[in-house]
């Protein structure tokens, strides 16, 4: 059906069909207006040479001339090829013919019934009309349009004319102007309707783009519209920009929604591995008393001593491992000072030295801030050492440390390799390695410590610098 086709299609038709209509419905109102224009005026001037040749036929009538009067009908078809009445017949009193301008059809003394069928029905019509007004005497079927004009002076009448007109000179000459209005409808048309087909399609093409746009929403985040397509303020911009709002919105909650489930995932991921490592420390931590006495009061032999030593550290990192799975910040813990930012700026510069790292530490901190200074200092020296690592020989490290009145912000910084979009998506992941350094555990030690701290932690990668940002908010709750 055509309501069922697409806007593309169904616009222009709808624009074609109404111009057609239009230019139909002003044609026809201007061929009838035309039509009657024609008709009238050739009834005008008919009449008015009726007239006129009747006053000068009235002599040629009294005197009985009929040469004369023979000269004055002939006279309008001498000086013009396009005269409008067909032929003048000159009446006497008995209704014969006097004289007519064109004798052969018409002869002298002849009855005007003998004339033929329309002029039978003519004499008639003259029989039953007032011989002092003009007749005049039109019908549908009749091949002739007929005037007759009372010949007479000082109510002295001494006969009729009449004028005869072929309806057919009327109707051709209306085919010339039906001709013509064709032919300016036709040109109307032709620079209408490709007018009307451009600008249907222009209009739909804007609408059409933002279907399609729609229409992926349901496969994830859906592409933005460019605003130069329809720069423009009407109704379809106005749905460009609800559209962009939307887009925005989506974007929007489809991060939100990516970092809910992250959060769920590192929460569930926390509880499980806090649950492992607390059923792992007490056996763990009888393994180790059992390993120190035997190492103390075993046998001397130096195999007995390699094996348990070789038993002891590899304890010893199961006990490390372990205690890094169960961080907390929230512990008893005294405020953050600039001597703690000096302390770990100490303690990672060896780091930074053995690799040829150069290290940026700018640190705006004058005074203590409300914030537990352990897991802070944890997190920074994680975070330094990590962008070291990254760095390699002869690169640069930068930590920017600034605090607020609402919240402390803490940004490092290194130019080493970037991170791809699979690495960030888990990067705060337990055991999820960036390199082959570590045990993948530094981040998310830092993820917790952040977490606890009701704040945010984020990293940023672009091309082979990439930054991690951490938001820590500053509030009596957050003094631990």
């Amino acid at each position: 059906m055509l309501f069922n086709l697409s806007l593309r299609i169904k616009l222009p038709l709808l624009g074609a069909a109404l111009i057609l209509v239009t230019a139909l419905a002003l044609s026809t109102s201007f061929l009838y207006q035309t039509w009657e224009a024609v008709r009238r005026d050739t009834f005008k001037n008919l009449n008015d040479l009726g007239q006129t040749m009747s006053r000068a036929l009235f002599p040629a009538l009294l005197h009985d001339d009929i040469w004369r009067a023979y000269e004055t009908v002939s006279l309008p078809f001498k000086d013009s090829e396009s005269a409008q009445a067909e032929s003048l017949i000159v009446l006497d009193a008995k209704r014969r013919v006097f004289a007519s301008s064109h004798p052969e059809k018409h002869p002298v003394l002849s009855e005007l019934a003998s004339l033929g069928a329309d002029f039978a029905t003519l004499d008639r019509d003259i029989a039953a009309h007032p011989e002092d007004q003009i007749l005049t005497v039109e019908r549908d079927s009749a091949t002739h349009l007929f005037i007759v004009i009372p010949i007479e002076s000082d109510t002295i009448r001494l006969g009729s004319l009449i004028v005869s007109y072929d309806n057919a000179w009327i109707r051709q000459r209306f085919i010339e102007f039906i001709e013509r209005a064709a032919w300016i409808t036709l040109l109307i048309l032709a620079v209408l309707l490709p007018i009307n087909w451009y600008w249907g399609r222009r209009m739909v093409a804007p609408l059409q783009e933002v279907t399609d746009r729609l229409s992926q929403i349901s496969g994830g985040e859906p592409p933005p519209l460019d605003p130069k397509l329809y720069p423009y303020n009407d109704e379809v911009g106005a749905l460009y920009l609800a559209y962009g709002q939307l887009v925005e919105e989506m974007k929007e909650k489809i991060v939100l929604k990516r970092e809910v489930v992250k959060h769920e995932r590192m929460a569930a991921v926390g509880r499980l591995t806090a649950s492992i490592a607390h059923e792992i420390n007490n056996p763990l931590g009888g393994l180790l008393n059992a390993v120190s006495t035997l190492k103390r009061y075993g046998s001397a032999d130096p195999l007995n001593q390699k094996t348990i030593s070789l038993l002891e550290r590899g304890l010893t990192q199961i006990k490390e491992t372990v205690a890094a799975l169960l961080v907390e910040a929230k512990i008893t813990s005294r405020q953050l000072t600039p001597h703690d930012l000096e302390d770990v700026r100490v303690l990672v510069s060896p780091g930074a030295h053995a690799q040829n790292t150069r290290l940026l530490w700018k640190t705006a901190l004058s005074a203590a801030v409300p914030l537990p200074s352990t897991p802070i200092r944890q997190l920074l020296i994680n975070l330094t050492l990590n962008a070291i690592q990254a760095a390699g020989n002869d690169g640069q490290v930068e930590v920017n440390l600034h605090a607020g009145e609402t919240e402390l912000q803490i940004v490092v910084e290194n130019d080493g390799e970037g991170l791809s979009p699979a690495v960030r998506e888990r990067l705060f992941e337990p055991f999820a390695q960036v390199s082959e350094h570590g045990n993948g555990l530094g981040l998310w030690v830092c993820y917790q410590i952040v977490t606890q701290l009701d704040g945010s932690i984020r990293a940023e990668s672009a091309g082979p610098l990439t930054r991690f940002v951490v938001t820590l908010p500053l509030s009596e709750s957050s003094e631990r």
